[in-house]
């Protein structure tokens, strides 16, 4: 069963920049992740230091191996002085058609 999530990751401003070139950072990995079927960070509209994070997984053995591999687990570290608040992950059920 798929498995679809919305990231919404609150950011410090001082530190909005270096995570944005983070999360680029592995957006290329991430997509040839066996199981990655949509993998797409977005800064917030209104230029608020907020960055979203589309993901949708095959399963959840997809979307744990996601997290497991070192590229992310680095880039969940950086997140630790960066972050002004935690990480809201909200799972999305599938769309309306």
């Amino acid at each position: 069963m798929a498995l679809t999530y919305l990231a919404t990751i609150r950011l410090k401003p001082e530190h909005f920049g270096a995570a944005c070139q983070a999360v680029a950072g592995i957006v290329a990995r991430t997509r040839m992740e066996a199981g990655c079927e949509r993998f797409d960070p977005h800064p917030a509209a209104d230029g608020s230091a907020i960055l979203y994070i589309y993901e949708r997984w095959a399963d959840r053995a997809a979307f744990e191996f996601h997290h497991a591999q070192p590229y992310t687990r680095a880039v969940f570290k950086s997140y630790e002085e960066w972050l002004a608040g935690p990480v809201a992950l909200t799972e999305l059920a599938d769309g309306l058609e």
